[in-house]
């Protein structure tokens, strides 16, 4: 992995173009919290929380919402068309299909070209859209040839039902198998400024203007609430308080310094720690400090 050095000046792109047509914002929100629990299943506790929330990362200049049929199942999708339908025209709703979930600690991948197909056609009706603006499959189906279920996504895309495809949990070579198959807007693999596990995939995204849109950017497990980067030591802490800022807010401002194709989407519960994640956006990190980062363990 090369290293940033002091010789480079450090910038922050503000927006990426996903698949060509689509302005985002670099930090966005994930919606996966807004559900119930244990487990992001059931509906979210504070619905009424939940879409003051949304209306306010609206507000906070978010122009980019994640979520999938998984979250709920179903209601984090619903939660989101009642906050914000009809929505704001420079708005993308990114969502994600591929997944049964009967139950909270029982979550299987359904790759099948009809399973994704009813996927997305029910996301369509609880997001209140004709057209998705990016739909990823969530995960591959080790049961379902992977060029099956990619070709079920271009045929939905022909359709009309879906305007970029995405994929998320994927290897190198599984997107470039997909590329051959459609264009892929974007691919979304955990990251973080210590989990770089992907970094691979993360430069050949880069490399080929592709969306790359990190989950677990400050260190959090699927199904568990908590940020283990909200409370980290050592540099992260120094650099923080350096600008008084929290350690979270530092560990996304890095992120954003590492690629400009690296779309956030650090999810919470509280307009407050919302805030704190928006406002990462404008910490411009020195050379020096971005190279201190590098070793983050």
């Amino acid at each position: 992995m090369s290293k940033i050095t002091s010789q480079q000046q450090p910038s922050i792109p503000p927006t990426f173009n996903l698949g060509g047509d689509i302005i985002i914002n670099r930090l966005g929100y994930g919606a996966m919290r807004l559900t119930g629990q244990p487990g992001n299943f059931g509906p979210y506790a504070d619905w009424e929380g939940g879409q003051n929330l949304l209306r306010r990362a609206v507000e906070l200049g978010v122009n980019f919402i994640d979520t999938a049929e998984a979250y709920g199942p179903g209601f984090n999708e619903e939660l989101i068309a009642s906050a914000l339908h009809p929505y704001p025209s420079h708005l993308a709703i990114a969502t994600k299909g591929g997944i049964d979930k009967p139950a909270p600690d029982n979550i299987r991948a359904n790759g099948s070209p009809e399973n994704l197909r009813r996927g997305c056609e029910a996301s369509l009706q609880r997001l209140k859209v004709d057209r998705i603006d990016l739909y990823q499959l969530h995960r591959p189906d080790p049961n379902v040839p992977f060029a099956e279920s990619v070709g079920a996504l271009a045929e939905l895309q022909r359709e009309g039902k879906i305007r970029h495809i995405g994929l998320s949990n994927v290897t190198l070579n599984q997107l470039e198998e997909a590329r051959k198959i459609v264009a892929i807007a974007s691919v979304q693999n955990r990251f973080s400024i210590r989990d770089r596990t992907h970094v691979d995939i993360l430069n050949y995204c880069t490399q080929n203007a592709i969306a790359f849109i990190p989950y677990g950017s400050l260190d959090a497990h699927p199904l568990k609430r908590g940020a283990p980067l909200a409370d980290a030591g050592g540099n992260l802490r120094e650099i923080g308080d350096r600008y008084n800022v929290k350690t979270n807010q530092i560990a996304l401002a890095w992120l954003l310094h590492y690629a400009p194709n690296i779309i956030l989407i650090p999810g919470t519960t509280t307009i407050s720690h919302l805030e704190e994640n928006i406002a990462a956006a404008s910490i411009q990190l020195t050379p020096d400090e971005i190279a201190s980062l590098e070793d983050v363990s």
